[in-house]
């Protein structure tokens, strides 16, 4: 019961206090889920994120449900779920019932403004973060450019463009074992 209190109050703890969606909660995930409590590895946190990305819902209470079903089994994923999304309840509930009336006040204004920068900071140091644990070779490389680029141009879904890095992944490396030639 210890156990899931505490997957509960860890990710209240991470919904509460992180704005912007689930790439904003990465750094505070991988601060409390991996450094804090060993509950994972920067690789299965990437991987959480990678598949909570490309399957139905929101990414951060997709990862963790991860996380907690890796803990606990399914009670652990209700737990984890349940934390990470009581506080964006409680919160939501009580900016719907007040914003109307405060919305055009210059400080709300600015006060949204400086979230929506702190946002692209967090966001800025997940991506850094993945980056470094993520791409590790030249196949990293060339599926990242080219992601990027894909998304840029063609506005695919990530599903489709997840999808592909598997596939092109699953190819190369398969050639590389095939020839005998080592991953770079």
């Amino acid at each position: 019961m210890k156990e899931l209190a505490d997957l509960f109050l860890t990710f209240c703890r991470i919904g509460g206090l992180t704005f912007g969606g689930g790439y904003a909660m990465l750094p505070m995930i991988q601060q409390e889920v991996v450094e804090k409590r060993k509950w994972a590895t920067n690789e299965e946190v990437m991987d959480y994120y990678a598949v909570g990305q490309c399957t139905p819902g929101i990414i951060a209470v997709n990862t963790a449900t991860f996380i907690g079903y890796k803990q606990r089994g399914v009670i652990g994923g209700i737990a984890a779920t349940a934390g990470v999304i009581f506080p964006s309840i409680v919160i939501i509930s009580i900016i719907a019932a007040c914003l109307q009336n405060f919305a055009d006040l210059p400080v709300v204004q600015h006060a949204f403004g400086g979230i929506r920068v702190a946002v692209a900071v967090l966001v800025t140091t997940a991506i850094i973060k993945l980056w470094k644990t993520g791409v590790k070779d030249k196949l990293g490389i060339a599926i990242c450019i080219g992601t990027f680029v894909v998304q840029v141009l063609l506005g695919l879904s990530p599903v489709y463009i997840v999808i592909a890095a598997i596939l092109l992944g699953i190819a190369v490396k398969t050639l590389e074992k095939r020839k005998g030639g080592k991953a770079q």
